[in-house]
């Protein structure tokens, strides 16, 4: 009976931290949401387009990035006097990335698209994150350059795994780090988040962006222009085209 007894007060134990775990994530994120400008807010996106330059080693890349929502996102990269791109749409993706000694356009293996589907998501993966089918916890505190930032881990329906670190203040995301597979190797990058600006149509975006680009090699991205809810040919998420 005893044993019986220890074994009970065990998974009411277990069951309690699960439950408060489970609502202090969902707490945190509906705080980030809100930080953001709101679920609201974002469900009205239908289109993101950036312009931005791209510091790494001291040249400047140009980098266009434009997501039409659930139909297709698309990164196009100018340096050296060359343009390349990567396309990604829920059925496939493709890269040609000249600088990188690419001479063709290659089509994305299936690992990397299905990774990659976050991108053509313009709400955002956090945004109604349950019914797209991932799952975020709780993971406590951790220091971010002196920051006590609340850690969470974010599981998405295509298994990648993002940590995110929102600061203990404004909630907003100031640190993620992402897993993924490359080379049948997994991965890890970290990127940082900071000069969050609100947009006129409510929502807040972070116009300075730190980004992996090789190993070892960390580039910053100054966001220049944004542009929200314009129209988008859908043919530039066709692999080939300009």
């Amino acid at each position: 009976m005893k044993k019986l007894t220890l074994a009970l007060t065990g998974l009411l134990t277990f069951l309690t931290i699960a439950t408060v775990s489970a609502q202090t994530a969902d707490e945190l994120i509906a705080k980030h949401i809100e930080a953001i400008g709101g679920a609201e807010a974002w469900k009205k996106i239908n289109s993101v387009r950036t312009e931005g330059t791209l510091t790494v080693q001291g040249t400047e890349v140009t980098v266009t990035s434009t997501v039409l929502h659930q139909k297709g996102a698309r990164q196009d990269i100018s340096v050296m006097g060359m343009t390349g791109y990567t396309i990604v749409t829920p059925a496939a993706g493709w890269t040609f990335m000249p600088f990188q000694g690419q001479t063709q356009v290659e089509a994305m293996t299936e690992d990397m698209l299905k990774e990659s589907q976050d991108q053509v998501d313009a709400h955002g993966s956090v945004v109604d994150f349950k019914t797209k089918g991932h799952t975020i916890e709780y993971l406590g505190k951790e220091d971010v350059d002196g920051t006590e930032c609340f850690k969470l881990k974010m599981t998405q329906k295509s298994g990648k795994v993002e940590t995110m670190f929102l600061d203990p203040k404004s909630y907003l995301l100031i640190k993620s780090v992402s897993k993924r597979k490359a080379n049948g190797a997994e991965v890890e990058e970290t990127t940082t988040y900071s000069n969050y600006q609100k947009l006129p149509e409510g929502i807040l975006l972070p116009m300075a962006i730190t980004v992996p680009v090789g190993p070892g090699i960390i580039a910053e991205l100054q966001v220049k222009k944004v542009e929200v809810n314009k129209p988008v040919d859908e043919a530039i998420f066709k692999s080939g085209q300009p």
